[in-house]
C-alpha cells in the first residue's frame, strides 16, 4: 500500500536515498511525507502540528548535510517524526510510543541519526556545540546543527550555550524554528533573496575584505560597522544573535524549499557559528490543524478526514484537571499562594487559574532559573540548575 501511494517516500530508506532524488521533485515528496505522517499519527496518537510544520525543514537538512556524519540536534524533540521516517524507521511508525516500539523523542540507542536525547526542552544548542568543539580538536571536517523551537529558545540554558559558541570558532549552526510568526507574501521574495545574499561566500567574503581595509581607518570602520547593523535591522531582526557572535540570516519560509535548500547550501561553506531563522506553521498542510494547532499538538487516535471529535460520554477528569481545580480552590482560600508554568498553561491545567487569579499567574517560559527566583520570591528556597555549560563539557565527549 505504502508503494502505491507514496511512491517516492516508499524508496527512501535513510538520507542517502533522500540525496538522490531529483530537486524538481522534493516538493512532491513532501507532500507525500506528510501525508504520510499524518496518517500515521491518526493510527497512534502522538505529537502531529509540530510535526506537520517540519516536514520542508527535515527533508532540506539531510539533502544538504552529509547526516549521521554530520550532527542534527533537534529540540524539542517532539518535532523529530519526519526525521524518523526518512531515517530508516518508516515502517516502525505504527509502533510510535508503544511497548517496545519508536520513541517519540530522539533516542541514541533507537538510532545513529539521532545524535543527542532531547526531550523538552532547551538543550540542543549546548549540545550541538560541544559536538562540534569535539570535531574541531579531532580534526574531523563536521558540521552540528542544532534545531531549537522559539519555546525552547526562552530558557537560560539556551542562552549560556548562544554566549558559549559565539566565541567559539567552530562549525555550528543554531536555526530557530520560530512557528509562532508569519511572513506576508508581499515579502516572501525579497525575503528569500536576501537570505541566500547574506548566506552567500561573496557576502562574506565582501564584508571581511572591506572590514580589512576600514581598520587602517578606524573612524570610517565604526562609521561603516554601524550603518551594516542599522540597514540589516531594518530587514531582518540581527542584532540580538549578532550580538552574540552569530551571523544571522533570515528570518526565511521554512515551508519554501527553493529558499531553504540553496540558504543552508551557502551557510555549510561558511565558518564559524552561524545562525538561522526559520518561520513554518504548526500544522501545515492539514488544515484543521493549522486552524486548531493546540487541539492538534497531541491527540489520541482519529479520522483524518473527520478531524477530532468529542465524546458522546464526557471523559474521566484527568490528573491534569484535577490538579488544576485543587490549585484555584487552595488559592481561593489562601491569598498566598501563586501558580508558577513554565510556558504549560494547558499542560499544567492552569487556564481557570490564570483567569481567575491573573495578578497571581506567572509563566516564566521555559526558564527554571526563573521559576527557582520566583520560588525564592515567595519564601521556598527552591532549586535552581545552570547545566548549559555541563551538557557542552558532556557532549564532547560523543
Amino acid at each position: 500500500m505504502l508503494n502505491l501511494k507514496y511512491p517516492l517516500l516508499h524508496a527512501i530508506n535513510d538520507p542517502a536515498d533522500l540525496r538522490l532524488v531529483p530537486r524538481e521533485q522534493l516538493r512532491e515528496l513532501t507532500d507525500e511525507l506528510r501525508g504520510f505522517l499524518l496518517e500515521s499519527v491518526a493510527k497512534t496518537g502522538g505529537h502531529l502540528s509540530s510535526n506537520l510544520g517540519t516536514v520542508e525543514l527535515t527533508v532540506a537538512l539531510h539533502y544538504v548535510y552529509s547526516t549521521p556524519h554530520d550532527r542534527v540536534v533537534w529540540d524539542v524533540g517532539h518535532q523529530t517524526y519526519p526525521h524518523k521516517i526518512l531515517t530508516g524507521r518508516r515502517d516502525r511508525m505504527e509502533t510510535l510510543r508503544q511497548l517496545g516500539g519508536l520513541s517519540g523523542f530522539p533516542q541514541r540507542g533507537e538510532s545513529a541519526y539521532d545524535t543527542f536525547g532531547t526531550a523538552h526542552s532547551s538543550t540542543s544548542i549546548s549540545a550541538a556545540l560541544g559536538m562540534a568543539m569535539a570535531a574541531k580538536i579531532q580534526g574531523v571536517e563536521r558540521h552540528s546543527v542544532a534545531v531549537i523551537g522559539d519555546g525552547a529558545m526562552t530558557a537560560g540554558m539556551a542562552f549560556e550555550a548562544l554566549n558559549n559558541a559565539g566565541v567559539s570558532d567552530c562549525n555550528l549552526l543554531v536555526i530557530l524554528n520560530d512557528n509562532d510568526m508569519s511572513i506576508s507574501p508581499p515579502v516572501g521574495a525579497l525575503n528569500r533573496y536576501l537570505a541566500q545574499l547574506l548566506s552567500g561566500r561573496f557576502y562574506a567574503a565582501a564584508k571581511n575584505v572591506g572590514k580589512n581595509v576600514l581598520k587602517a581607518a578606524p573612524p570610517l570602520f565604526e562609521l561603516a560597522k554601524r550603518l551594516e547593523e542599522h540597514a540589516k535591522g531594518m530587514v531582518v531582526p540581527a542584532t540580538l544573535f549578532e550580538k552574540f557572535g552569530f551571523n544571522y540570516i533570515g528570518p526565511i519560509d521554512g515551508h519554501d524549499l527553493d529558499s531553504l535548500i540553496p540558504t543552508l547550501e551557502n551557510i555549510r561553506l561558511l565558518k564559524g557559528p552561524q545562525f538561522l531563522h526559520v518561520v513554518t506553521k504548526k500544522g501545515q498542510g492539514y488544515k484543521l490543524a493549522e486552524a486548531d494547532p493546540v487541539a492538534y499538538h497531541g491527540p489520541g487516535k482519529f479520522d483524518p478526514a473527520v478531524g477530532l471529535v468529542k465524546p458522546v460520554t464526557p471523559p474521566k477528569q484527568s490528573f491534569t484537571q484535577v490538579f488544576g481545580h485543587w490549585l484555584w480552590d487552595m488559592a481561593a482560600a489562601d491569598e498566598r499562594l501563586v501558580g508558577i508554568t513554565p510556558a504549560m498553561r494547558e499542560g499544567s491545567g492552569m487556564v481557570e487559574f490564570e483567569q481567575r487569579f491573573p495578578n497571581r499567574y506567572f509563566d516564566v517560559g521555559i526558564a527554571g532559573t526563573a521559576c527557582s527566583d520566583f520560588c525564592r520570591r515567595f519564601g521556598d528556597r527552591g532549586i535552581e540548575a545552570s547545566l548549559g555549560y555541563l551538557f557542552h563539557l558532556l557532549a564532547a565527549w560523543l
